[in-house]
């Protein structure tokens, strides 16, 4: 269990830590020599069970809340520290309102500097605690009366700690790991060390970690090997959520590249951001919080300025809760359910907190019923609550990966939560993509539906290429999971394709009786030339037929799935296209992809008509295109064009 005190300057937190643990906390020469403490300080006591209890002493001063925060995040119960003479102070105020913000529940009151007044004050005192408490979320916390300089009272309130700590349930090591990097120091003989407390997940020694995010323009973070760790101040193999863990790091960077704000994550998780919805409460005690205001974000140990957009009317009034964006002016690491404090402009008052919903916005439509909607079922700590309503909402697929990482899911864990939702997952490399299986469903008849349309509109052609057809069907639907629908729906015989049209088996198209003799005059004219036939112009001047009739011809021929346009006024019989296709896939299997160099060294003639060649096949979606080389999308693409 991890203990952060809490309290105005002066109050006696340091003193009271020492007396509990016998660990000054304050380790900067400055402090020691001004008597305050300006930065996070830590202790640990050995538990009888063997397990560690861990102190993060806080500063007390109005201008080191920024420290404050940083500690505040991870601790697991509150020790509230009132000097008996002062009673509540405003920092003792402002520290209990970023308690409450933060959602810490669990806790006890120090009444501190006993020995310095009478029993009339410390009567006074309590019943000033009690009204402070009240309607907190620490209202009912045990008091302590205690003189940390003579001693007395502290052993009951170590006591009262040590009952507390026994029936403390440990953190759930879920998740992947995540640290708040605090402190970077580095140790002769050992190197860089970064501490922090683990939020999620497990590290051990030998594990990959990334340092994100980071000022070097390196977007994935800084990648590092654990040497070693202490976990609650001990030599250990493993840590885990919830525990004060100091890693040993070795990788290419220094100690510079580190800093308090960064965060030490599995590489999974390294996923930097600038944006992210979630849901904000104003306290009462606060003026409401105006759309677009300027904020300092403390989250994790980071303090990151940016500005509120509120999602909900113009403001949050006072007391209220409400959705709203936070953009950042820098990048950070989030998953939905972090806790943060959100400061004013000059970082003087402490205006909101809240709780991470979603780490991907969308960049439109985000007041729209159907996202808020969304956002307010994000607000369910069980991730399949979302997830149900966003596979009904989303038509074209949920982005596994994204819906995982804003959860902070493994792999194992994801995979669990997508087969008890029953979702349809099209896999794509990396790239994941779930459907509801009546969205999955409604999909395929809509793809039938727009082809039904097509063949009623131009009777006279074959079908529809590949990607006009994912198109029609549905503009935003990835082309993964549009091949995987069009397979199902081959396999299960309700639809067909010739050559690079998809149709409807029932459907034929076929050339007018006068066409079809024409076209058998004509075709040997391509034929002689396979791979660079001539153009339009050519063979009408070749055969003797007027230009525009051989243009108006070879279009219906197009239609009827016998030429391809290639180029402008430039056809390829289907048979030549096939042969090409089957080059451009062999191509694509010696080398990774297709070039124009080697393709026309294949088929001979000019490097351009192999370039027209190349671009044609990304037109209609057998290839895509990635600088200048050309990559075959799918084998199922592949054989649609051999075997027919």
């Amino acid at each position: 269990m991890i203990i952060g005190t809490a309290g105005h300057i002066d109050h006696g937190k340091t003193t009271l830590v020492k007396a509990l643990t016998g660990v000054d906390a304050d380790r900067l020469p400055e402090e020691k020599a001004r008597g305050i403490t300006l930065d996070l300080g830590y202790a640990y006591v050995p538990q009888a069970d063997g397990s560690v209890l861990g102190f993060i002493d806080v500063p007390g001063h109005e201008k080191l809340i920024h420290n404050m925060l940083a500690g505040a995040t991870g601790i697991d119960f509150v020790l509230l520290v009132i000097a008996a003479d002062d009673g509540p102070m405003p920092q003792t105020r402002e520290h209990l309102e970023l308690l409450e913000l933060l959602g810490l529940d669990r806790g006890a009151v120090a009444l501190t500097k006993c020995d310095a007044v009478d029993a009339t004050r410390i009567a006074a005192a309590r019943a000033e605690i009690a009204a402070l408490l009240a309607g907190t979320r620490l209202q009912g916390s045990p008091l302590f009366a205690l003189s940390a300089t003579t001693g007395a009272g502290v052993a009951e309130l170590r006591a009262h700690l040590d009952a507390v700590a026994a029936t403390h349930t440990a953190r759930s090591a879920a998740g992947r790991f995540r640290l708040a990097i605090d402190r970077c120091f580095t140790l002769s003989g050992i190197g860089t060390v970064v501490t922090g407390t683990a939020f999620s997940g497990r590290v051990g020694a030998g594990d990959t970690v990334v340092i994100a995010p980071t000022q070097r323009g390196s977007h994935g973070g800084i990648r590092a090997r654990v040497k070693s760790l202490h976990v609650q101040d001990r030599p250990a193999q493993h840590g885990q959520a919830g525990e004060r863990c100091a890693l040993a790091l070795t990788g290419d960077f220094e100690k510079q590249d580190v800093e308090r704000g960064m965060w030490l994550v599995e590489p999974a998780a390294a996923r930097p951001l600038t944006r992210f919805q979630a849901e904000l409460h104003v306290p009462a005690t606060q003026a409401a919080l105006k759309h677009w205001t300027s904020v300092h974000l403390h989250l994790g140990a980071a303090d990151i300025t940016g500005r509120v957009a509120v999602l909900e009317g113009d403001q949050i009034a006072p007391g209220a809760t409400a959705l709203a964006e936070i953009l950042l002016d820098r990048e950070t690491l989030a998953v939905r359910g972090d806790r943060f404090v959100l400061r004013d402009a000059s970082a003087r008052r402490s205006i909101a907190g809240g709780r991470v919903l979603d780490c991907f916005p969308p960049t439109r439509h985000k007041r729209s019923p159907a996202r808020l909607a969304l956002l307010a079922a994000l607000r369910d700590d069980d991730p399949a609550i979302s997830l149900r309503l966003l596979a009904g909402q989303a038509t074209a697929g949920i982005d596994l990966c994204r819906f995982a990482a804003n959860w902070n899911l493994t792999e194992d864990a994801a995979t669990a939560l997508w087969q008890a939702a029953a979702l349809r997952v099209v896999r794509s490399g990396e790239q994941q993509i779930g459907f509801a299986a009546a969205g999955w469903q409604a999909l395929g008849e809509r793809l039938l539906a727009a082809l039904a349309t097509e063949h009623q509109r131009a009777p006279d052609m074959v079908g529809v290429e590949r990607e006009r057809l994912r198109r029609l069907t549905l503009p935003t639907l990835e082309r993964a999971a549009f091949d995987a629908l069009v397979a199902e729906l081959l396999a299960a015989g309700r639809l067909a394709a010739s050559r690079a049209w998809l149709h409807l088996p029932e459907h034929q198209a076929s050339l007018a009786a006068g066409d079809r003799d024409l076209f058998a005059v004509l075709q040997p004219l391509l034929d002689a030339q396979a791979f660079g036939p001539p153009r339009v112009r050519d063979i009408g001047k070749a055969s003797g037929t007027a230009e525009d009739a051989v243009r108006q011809l070879f279009r219906r021929v197009a239609r009827a799935g016998e030429l391809y346009p290639v180029a402008h006024d430039h056809y390829f019989t289907a048979q030549a296209v096939a042969q090409l296709a089957a080059i451009v896939a062999e191509l694509d299997a010696a080398h990774g992809a297709a070039r124009a160099a080697d393709l026309r060294d294949r088929i001979g003639g000019g490097r351009k008509v192999a370039i027209h060649i190349l671009e044609f096949f990304d037109r209609i979606g057998y290839t895509r295109r990635v600088r200048d080389e050309h990559i075959v999308r799918s084998t199922g693409a592949t054989h649609a064009w051999l075997n027919n």
